[in-house]
């Protein structure tokens, strides 16, 4: 592949690629002056973004680490937090990092955000998107 024909991911995305996934935190991030911020975006990731952090010393010392970094390089934002890195993503609740891991799985693993349910009352089976984005949003 020639060097002019490589696209640059930050000029767009490609027609009818879906890049960027909205969510909602099951908790929600809080603040410095205690404010709460639930909602946010996850972009899909890139080679780069899983190879990266393997070099980290932080991850070479705790594997555990890599999930944060992975994160960190992902979500683009939550709440009013713009500028998202590690320390952000180490402040999360445990249930919404849980909920940011199975988010980043999905995208990038199974390509959607919808988990099959079943309704308790009558059995039937239906999906559901787990960000918590409302219906007919993209």
């Amino acid at each position: 592949m020639r060097a002019s024909s490589i696209v640059d991911p930050a000029a767009g995305p490609a027609a009818g690629l879906r890049t960027e996934y909205p969510f909602v935190l099951p908790r929600g991030l809080v603040d410095d002056r205690g404010g709460v911020h639930r909602e946010g975006s996850m972009r899909l990731a890139t080679a780069r973004d899983e190879i990266n952090p393997q070099g980290d010393p932080r991850v070479r010392h705790n594997p555990a680490f890599l999930t944060v970094l992975l994160l960190a390089g992902t979500v683009t934002r939550i709440g009013a937090v713009q500028a998202v890195d590690a320390d952000v993503i180490e402040r999360l609740f445990a249930s919404d990092l849980a909920f940011l891991q199975d988010l980043y799985r999905r995208i990038n693993q199974q390509g959607h955000t919808e988990a099959e349910v079943a309704c308790p009352a009558c059995g039937s089976r239906f999906a559901v998107d787990v960000t918590g984005a409302r219906p007919g949003g993209s």
